[in-house]
């Protein structure tokens, strides 16, 4: 649906930096390259701990990080095979949770009915995915397509993005090109306008005109006549839980959130430059020292600056959750709907499935009315 694209202030409600997120979509957790074969790692989804292993053979498997025996977490056990092997007293699970083989039980006595829970797991895009909901809904929600990966002209650059902050906050910061202020001294962008805002039951698109110059139009090579000035089109797609933004002709921007807690977000981004101007071989030999230079020294450089920013506006909600703010964005005002309306399907569907753990104390908190309660002028 088309949304009025003028600024106008309104009031934020705070619950929206309350909200659990909904478990049934596919989580980023780890790069791909970080996890070996015989290797296991424990991850957090949203306060649930994951013990994610490869087995010898290379396939990624998920459980709940919790030997159904005494509890402890497996991922201090080892990887045998195809099978996770808990470090206290040996018992092993295979990839599915079940307990294949207690190595003190004579061979013919039957192993008890222990199961650790099992969770979809993928490795896609040079990341591992896991879906920590209803498993029977892992495949009606798909894992972002990325069609610049298997593009051999394009320069891959992944971004990792570590935030003490409720990813509400950093969603926000993503969706906010207003911003370009606090990037002044990096000749970041100005001049931001909205153009176009659209939102559905999951969804919210913004495209923003935007100028740029200085040392990032002559690296991007978008400086057009010379001025050092370029004027382009930022088009930003927010998929729940995930975002897709694009610079007109430039460059494309798969960021991939990790919800960890209330007060940790995680991203896994995966940037693509089209227009680099070099030879395929030339590209391939100094892709290896390109990508970390590039990435440290121009990208990391704007992505701390929004560090602060929003480590910043977590310890302020913090220290008086009851605090009020006013927006003049209405795509923010979009995006906290969407996260919210989210949160409440999940709610709704966790008490009609077997599948979803109970939720915490402090996630349970009411909501109601705050879909309505953060509403902006619809066009």
């Amino acid at each position: 649906m088309e949304l009025a694209v003028t600024l106008k202030s309104q009031t934020i409600q705070n619950k929206v930096r309350e909200v659990g997120i909904n478990e049934n979509n596919w989580y980023p957790v780890a790069w791909a390259n970080t996890l070996k074969p015989g290797e296991v790692i424990p991850v957090t989804i949203w306060q649930k701990s994951i013990a994610v292993y490869r087995d010898n053979h290379g396939q990624v498997h998920a459980l709940e990080n919790a030997c159904p025996h005494k509890g402890i977490e497996l991922h201090l056990g080892e990887i045998q095979g195809d099978r996770i092997v808990c470090p206290y007293h040996g018992w092993e699970f295979d990839g599915d949770g079940q307990c294949v083989n207690i190595p003190y039980f004579p061979k013919e006595q039957k192993l008890p009915c222990a199961q650790a829970r099992s969770y979809p797991a993928e490795d896609r895009y040079s990341v591992i995915w896991v879906f920590p909901g209803d498993p029977t809904l892992a495949t009606e929600r798909q894992i972002p397509d990325v069609p610049e990966y298997a593009d051999p002209n394009c320069l891959m650059i992944p971004i990792t993005g570590v935030f003490r902050a409720h990813f509400s906050i950093c969603n926000e910061n993503t969706m906010d090109v207003f911003h370009g202020f606090l990037h002044k001294n990096l000749q970041g962008w100005f001049d931001p306008i909205l153009l176009k805002l659209q939102d559905g039951d999951d969804f919210v698109k913004a495209d923003y005109r935007v100028s740029y110059q200085g040392i990032l139009t002559r690296f991007l090579g978008i400086d057009r006549d010379g001025s050092g000035v370029t004027t382009r089109t930022v088009s930003i797609h927010y998929q729940y839980p995930h975002y897709h933004s694009t610079m007109e002709g430039v460059s494309s921007l798969y960021l991939m959130r990790l919800p960890v807690g209330p007060n940790e977000t995680r991203s896994f981004s995966l940037l693509f430059l089209p227009k680099i101007r070099l030879p395929k071989w030339l590209l391939r030999t100094i892709k290896p020292v390109m990508v970390p230079l590039v990435r440290r020294f121009l990208f990391m450089r704007f992505l701390e600056q929004d560090v602060g920013m929003m480590e910043s506006e977590q310890r302020t909600y913090r220290a008086n959750p009851n605090r009020r703010y006013v927006e003049v964005n209405p795509a923010i005002i979009a995006l906290q709907r969407i996260i919210v309306r989210q949160y409440e399907t999940f709610v709704q569907q966790s008490s009609q499935s077997p599948f979803h753990s109970q939720q915490s104390s402090h996630t349970s908190a009411p909501i109601a009315g705050l879909a309505t309660s953060v509403s902006t002028e619809r066009g």
